[in-house]
C-alpha cells in the first residue's frame, strides 16, 4: 500500500445507488472513504483530504469523468480507475491514453474492483507530503514566489519573471518528478496548451540561466532524456 495508514479512496459517481453501496463495502474491507457526486464536489474533496486513489464514473452531468481524469493527472494527483458503462475499446482506450491507471465497466463486481483497488495502490510509490506553497528552499536557492525572485545563501537576490517563477513554483510542487513538456505545458497555461509545443525548452533554459551554475552541466533541472525535465533536489519550507 502507499503507506502505513488505511488508503483513502474517493468515490465519483452522480448514481447514489452505486456510490453509497460501494463506499460501504470498501470500508468493510479496510478502505477509508469518501464520496462525491460530481467533479465540483470531487476536486473540493481532493483538496481537502489526502486521497490515495480516486474511482471516478466517465459519464456525470456537468464535467465528466474524463476531464476529471485529465486534470487530476496533469497535476500530479492521486491514481485513477474508472468506471464506464461503455463497452467499445475505443472509449477505454481515451481515459488510459489520459493517464487512467485503470478501468473497469458496469455493473463490475466489487470483489473485482477491491483487487484491482490494491493492485493499483502497489504500483504506486509512495507520496511524499507537499511542502506549503510559501517560501521553499531548493539546493542553494530559496523561492519567494511573492517577490517573484529567488535569494541565494549568501543573500544575493535574482529577480523571475511572472512566468520563471510560475515554472519554478510547478517544479518545486513535484520534486524529484519526471514532468513532460506537454505535463509542463498543460500546468502553466492548461487546455491552451498545445500537445507538442517545444516553447517549454525555451522557458526551461530561460529559468536554467538563473538557478544552475554551469548551463552546460544542470544540477538543479536535470533533463531527462525521452521524458521531460526533473528538479533534482529536496525542498523545504523556508522560513
Amino acid at each position: 500500500m502507499t503507506d502505513t495508514i488505511d488508503p483513502h479512496i474517493l468515490i465519483v459517481d452522480d448514481a447514489r445507488d452505486i456510490r453509497e453501496p460501494l463506499g460501504q463495502y470498501l470500508r468493510k474491507q479496510g478502505l477509508r472513504t469518501m464520496l462525491a457526486a460530481n467533479a465540483v464536489e470531487a476536486r473540493k474533496a481532493i483538496e481537502a483530504a489526502a486521497i490515495h486513489l480516486v474511482i471516478l464514473d466517465v459519464m456525470m452531468p456537468g464535467e465528466d469523468g474524463l476531464s476529471l481524469c485529465r486534470y487530476l493527472v496533469a497535476r500530479g494527483g492521486p491514481p485513477v480507475i474508472l468506471l464506464t458503462a461503455m463497452a467499445e475499446d475505443t472509449d477505454r482506450i481515451v481515459g488510459l491514453e489520459l493517464g487512467a491507471d485503470d478501468y473497469m465497466v458496469k455493473p463490475f463486481n466489487p470483489r473485482e474492483l477491491l483487487a484491482r483497488i490494491r493492485a493499483v495502490l502497489r504500483r504506486v510509490p509512495p507520496t511524499p507530503p507537499p511542502v506549503p506553497s510559501g517560501r521553499r528552499r531548493f539546493g542553494p536557492w530559496v523561492h519567494d514566489p511573492a517577490g517573484q525572485r529567488i535569494v541565494g545563501e549568501d543573500g544575493a537576490e535574482v529577480a523571475l519573471t511572472s512566468g520563471e517563477s510560475r515554472l519554478l513554483s510547478i517544479f518545486l510542487d513535484h520534486p524529484q518528478v519526471v514532468l513532460s513538456r506537454s505535463r509542463l505545458l498543460d500546468l502553466l497555461v492548461g487546455r491552451e496548451a498545445k500537445p507538442y509545443d517545444r516553447a517549454i525548452d525555451n522557458r526551461v533554459t530561460r529559468l536554467r540561466r538563473k538557478i544552475e551554475t554551469d548551463l552546460a552541466e544542470p544540477r538543479l533541472l536535470v533533463t531527462e532524456w525521452g521524458g521531460g525535465y526533473r528538479l533534482a533536489a529536496e525542498v523545504e519550507e523556508a522560513p
